[in-house]
C-alpha cells in the first residue's frame, strides 16, 4: 500500500495564505495528501487571520487544527517527512531552510495582501480570490498525485501548477 504523500505550505507569517492552503488541501484531498503549514521563525503571527478564518467557514473547509507554527517544527527529529514543499511567496522560497528527506520545491507565487485601510469586505473578497486560485492548483496537484508512483514524477507539474 502507497504512503500518503506529506504536503507543507509555507508563507511568512503563517496567518493567511499558507493557512488557506493548508485548509483547503486537507478539504479537498479527503485524507489522500496529509496537509500542513508553517511560517518564518520569529516572524510568525500569533494566530490565524480572522479573515482566514471567516473565508473558510463561508467555504465549508476545516478550520479546527489551524493555527500558526515555525517551519523549525518541521525540520526536528521525529516531525512528519514532507514529500512536497510549496512556498507562497518569493521571500520564504529564497529563505527556508534545507528540508530533511530532500521533498520536492516549488514557488506558488501569492504577494502578502496589503490591507492597511482596505474595509473589511474588501479583504475578505481578496482572501476569497487567493483561496479560489489556491484550490484550483490544489485540485490538479491531488489528481495529479494519485497517478504517480514516485513523487518526483510530479516535479515538472507541481511547479507548473504555480503558471494556472
Amino acid at each position: 500500500m502507497r504512503q500518503v504523500a506529506n504536503v507543507l505550505f509555507i508563507s511568512v507569517e503563517n496567518a493567511l495564505r499558507s493557512q488557506l492552503a493548508e485548509a483547503c488541501l486537507r478539504h479537498v484531498a479527503k485524507g489522500h495528501l496529509n496537509a500542513f503549514s508553517c511560517g518564518v521563525p520569529g516572524r510568525l503571527a500569533h494566530a490565524v487571520s480572522p479573515i482566514a478564518l471567516e473565508v473558510l467557514y463561508r467555504a465549508g473547509m476545516p478550520i479546527a487544527q489551524l493555527k500558526p507554527k515555525s517551519w523549525d517544527l518541521f525540520k526536528a527529529a521525529g516531525s512528519p517527512r514532507m514529500d512536497y514543499v510549496i512556498s507562497l511567496d518569493e521571500q520564504t522560497a529564497r529563505e527556508h531552510p534545507a528540508w530533511p528527506s530532500q521533498p520536492e520545491l516549488a514557488l506558488w507565487s501569492y504577494p502578502p495582501l496589503l490591507w492597511t485601510l482596505a474595509p473589511v469586505s474588501d479583504r475578505e473578497r481578496q482572501a476569497e480570490h487567493v483561496l479560489l486560485s489556491l484550490q484550483r492548483r490544489i485540485e490538479f496537484l491531488v489528481s495529479l498525485q494519485a497517478r504517480v508512483a514516485h513523487r518526483s514524477e510530479l516535479r515538472g507539474d507541481l511547479r507548473d501548477l504555480a503558471h494556472i
